[in-house]
């Protein structure tokens, strides 16, 4: 879901020239400036190295539910393959700059008793740490999706009429997937304050004017 919403503002936006995706299966997009590389092994991306070479940023948004999965098994699908693919892309680029999708309730002292918590927290301890232009670390509550867009969780939308009363009520935890993606974009185009940013942070971001805008 927030892949396919990230990619949508991307595609929109003028700023934005080029757009690479990499995924298990094909998005269904065709566009002049989205090219795509299906690839299997998101533990090892030397045999596409040589494609991922001169862009500006990495919009990383791959993850999954800790339901129902041992510490060991959701460490593997969070942590080791989002460094997977950080490693590989800041020896590539060293001037990139990588976003993030984490989530809201991580903890960064890797020492909480929530076990999805603390891997998000080390996940993004560990990005800190690589050399990259900068990294920033994102984390949504709920998410009220795109209309239109195929992807969209049952829960999101589900609570999507409800959105405008959530925002009244809630404004620290909710944000929509077109202020996200907008909010990372941004983020790599022109930095930001913080390194993490939580749903108020995403929203000031995404309402941040660009020469685009105007």
């Amino acid at each position: 879901m927030v892949g396919e919403g990230v990619l949508h503002e991307a595609l929109k936006d003028p700023a934005v020239k080029t757009i690479l995706v990499v995924g298990r299966r094909s998005c269904g997009i065709d566009h002049p400036k989205l090219t795509e590389i299906l690839h299997s092994d998101f533990y090892n991306f030397d045999p596409i190295a040589k494609h991922l070479r001169g862009y500006d940023a990495c919009f990383f948004c791959a993850g999954v539910s800790s339901i129902g999965k041992s510490e060991d098994v959701y460490r593997l699908l969070t942590y080791d393959m989002t460094m997977a693919a950080a490693r590989t892309l800041v020896r590539l680029n060293p001037g990139i700059v990588f976003c993030y999708v984490s989530g809201l309730g991580t903890d960064s002292t890797e020492r909480g008793r929530s076990m999805w918590a603390r891997v998000k927290g080390k996940t993004e301890n560990d990005l800190m740490k690589l050399p990259f232009k900068a990294v920033y670390a994102f984390r949504p509550g709920y998410i009220k999706p795109t209309a239109g867009l195929k992807n969209s969780l049952v829960f999101s939308r589900v609570l999507a009429p409800l959105y405008p009363l959530l925002r009244v009520l809630f404004p620290r935890y909710v944000c929509t997937l077109e202020e996200l993606g907008r909010a990372m974009i941004r983020a790599a185009a022109f930095g930001f304050k913080r390194k993490v940013l939580e749903c108020p942070d995403i929203m000031e971001l995404a309402g941040f004017e660009t020469p685009s805008d105007r």
